[in-house]
């Protein structure tokens, strides 16, 4: 595998950063998860838009345009000769001391990595995943804001753990007013008397990306969605249940802490969503 490093498109086994770098050592950076489809890089202006809205939040100022990052993205995955697959792009604050000080990091290290990855087995997006929610909350949006997809993830780590405990492979977070935030590392939406729902980023959930497809599918199909504080009662009475991510893509739920939601089948509208966002993956983004 070749891997882009600060200016090098390397093998995989050379692709080593600093034990100084302080995206190691104290979690400062930022990244993004970007989906490959058939060449399309799906939706990458918006999701390098984001990477650079995050960097901003955090003060970390990057020396590539935006379309330097793009190149950077779609020459890795053609060195890679990749068509279907995964990326992860990654900016650390870079190489410094042991101090928490940021502005002794002269420069920031970037890496992209093209591959592929499967989160979930095949049966669970026909028949639908079962949940449960986990103890660990979701982190104030007043100390460290959702939108932000920053390096910093033991948070939604100890909730995919927690998790995994329980004997799920995900888990819904709840913020400190125990509102539904997002999952440990998806959105969530419910279906209610035919409308669409989802946590706001207010609560802690992140503008995923391919949440955001959700609501231009819901669009496109004429299905009533909003953004609206969500409990677990909400979920255990609602008539359809999904998540969304990058890596994840689009996942039925049928189950949340052993509770079956609707009829415990994938529901009509989550299908219709689901397919209006394939026929979209080949053809919004970036060609290679």
């Amino acid at each position: 595998m070749i891997v882009y490093l600060d200016g090098k498109y390397v093998d995989s086994n050379e692709a080593k950063v600093s034990v100084f770098d302080h995206g190691l050592l104290y979690g400062d950076g930022v990244f993004e998860g970007i989906r490959l489809y058939e060449g399309n890089v799906f939706r990458l202006a918006e999701h390098i838009e984001r990477l650079e809205y995050s960097a901003k939040a955090i003060l970390l100022e990057l020396p590539w345009t935006t379309q330097e990052l793009i190149d950077i993205t779609c020459e890795t995955c053609r060195r890679n000769n990749l068509r279907d697959g995964y990326i992860r792009l990654v900016i650390t604050r870079g190489v410094g001391d042991l101090g928490l000080a940021p502005w002794l990091c002269p420069k920031p290290t970037l890496f992209v990595i093209a591959s592929t990855i499967q989160l979930y087995p095949k049966e669970h997006y026909e028949k639908g995943l079962a949940i449960v929610t986990v103890p660990t909350r979701r982190i104030n949006p007043a100390a460290l804001p959702p939108t932000v997809k920053s390096l910093n993830y033991l948070n939604n780590i100890l909730g995919k753990i927690e998790a995994k405990q329980a004997g799920a492979l995900e888990g819904i977070m709840l913020n400190d007013q125990g509102y539904i935030a997002e999952c440990t590392a998806d959105n969530l939406f419910i279906v209610h008397k035919g409308a669409v729902i989802t946590p706001s980023a207010s609560q802690g959930a992140l503008k995923g990306i391919t949440r955001d497809t959700m609501f231009d599918a819901a669009k496109d199909l004429g299905i009533p969605m909003r953004e609206q504080n969500l409990t677990r009662y909400d979920v255990w009475c609602a008539d359809e249940c999904f998540i969304t991510g990058s890596a994840a893509e689009v996942i039925p739920v049928v189950k949340l802490d052993g509770r079956v939601i609707g009829d415990g089948k994938p529901g009509p509208i989550t299908a219709k969503l689901l397919a209006n966002f394939r026929q979209r993956v080949t053809r919004e983004g970036v060609k290679l």
